[in-house]
């Protein structure tokens, strides 16, 4: 039997706002170009692109949870002929719990975090939606053990791990350091401007570092983007840190590989794509706890606490650190094999 698969996600390379869009992109791809599955993506509309198997459906304007309830119908349309549906995080319930009111499908959701990774104060209505989520679907999934772990202490569900694949990015021998006329070591973080990204303390621990051995390229965008400037001013270390906002897809190997190290100093990652980008390219990486540091051998990773005097110690440590240790890369092609062994131990159970 080859499964019939009708999946839900929100963005699709290059249009992704995180770990979640791209690894649906990936997982697309991957079960797109096989035989032994049969794969739908809905997608809001200005998100999709146009190919066969993907349906791009008008959103409107509003919230996340506005716009994915005006695609639930749709959704249920599409999922008359699947075996499975597949959706992603909180905002997959309605679609999701319509489908299987309304058809024989099997309803799996992947949690990539929880809304307590994003939130410093998670919004009621969405613990509630995760609740149900987990009292509802079928089966779920999680990234990591980390998240595997949150799922059961907050909702008490019991999730099957299915870790990311390592992504990789190109690069082109561009010297982006050399262009910022950095003379010292380059930092670099990438990621949106929110709280769960801890980027608060990564500027903290620059006022540890010495001004005039490292600078700290800031990438991305968000709602604390401006604060953080301020934050920045207030410290005296203006001349240490580099905002360049959103860098490109295209361009973003170049940023990791120009970099001496990699800061993911993130309050909750449950995976960290990013951090296996950084590795790709053979740059060093201090980060928080994350699922990707599950998966690694010791010392690809220079481990940290969400506090500045950790990542300023963190940061040092990595600067002074040898060649990085082999490791071996996790393919997409590994998580689909396992994607679609779940699939049919589902359907067959």
């Amino acid at each position: 039997m080859v499964p019939k698969v009708l999946m839900l996600g929100w963005g699709f390379p290059p249009n992704v706002s995180g770990g979640l869009d791209t690894a649906v992109g990936e997982l697309f791809e991957q079960f797109d170009s096989r035989k032994d599955i049969e794969i739908e993506l809905v997608l809001p509309a200005e998100y999709a692109p146009d190919r066969e198997g993907i349906h791009g459906v008008p959103t409107g304007e509003g919230t996340v949870a506005e716009r994915i309830d005006r695609l639930s119908e749709e959704f249920v349309e599409f999922a008359a002929d699947a075996d499975v549906v597949h959706t992603h995080d909180w905002f997959g319930y309605g679609p999701g719990s319509q489908a299987q009111d309304t058809h024989d499908v099997e309803w799996v959701t992947t949690f990539h975090s929880l809304t307590t990774d994003r939130n410093r104060l998670p919004p009621d209505r969405e613990i509630q939606t995760e609740q149900r989520v987990v009292d509802r679907a079928d089966h779920l999934i999680a990234v990591s053990e980390v998240t595997r772990r949150a799922v059961r202490e907050h909702y008490g569900g019991d999730a099957r791990v299915i870790y990311n694949g390592f992504s990789s990015v190109e690069t082109t021998g561009r010297d982006v350091a050399g262009e910022l006329g950095i003379e010292g070591d380059m930092l670099f973080f990438v990621g949106r401007h929110t709280h769960q990204k801890g980027i608060e303390h990564l500027v903290y621990a620059m006022d540890r570092l010495d001004p005039d051995e490292v600078t700290l390229v800031v990438g991305g965008t968000g709602h604390l983007t401006e604060r953080l400037k301020r934050f920045v001013d207030i410290l005296g270390v203006e001349d240490m840190v580099e905002f360049v906002g959103y860098v490109p897809e295209s361009e973003l190997g170049d940023y990791y590989a120009s970099a001496d190290v990699f800061v993911s100093p993130s309050l909750s990652e449950p995976f960290g794509i990013t951090i296996v980008e950084a590795l790709s390219t053979g740059t060093r990486v201090v980060a928080c706890e994350s699922g990707a540091a599950e998966i690694l051998p010791a010392g690809c990773i220079v481990e940290v606490e969400p506090d500045s005097r950790s990542i300023a110690k963190g940061i040092r440590r990595s600067l002074d650190a040898g060649p990085l240790p082999e490791y071996e890369a996790r393919s997409w092609k590994t998580v689909a094999d396992e994607h679609v062994e779940f699939y049919r131990a589902i359907l067959d159970a």
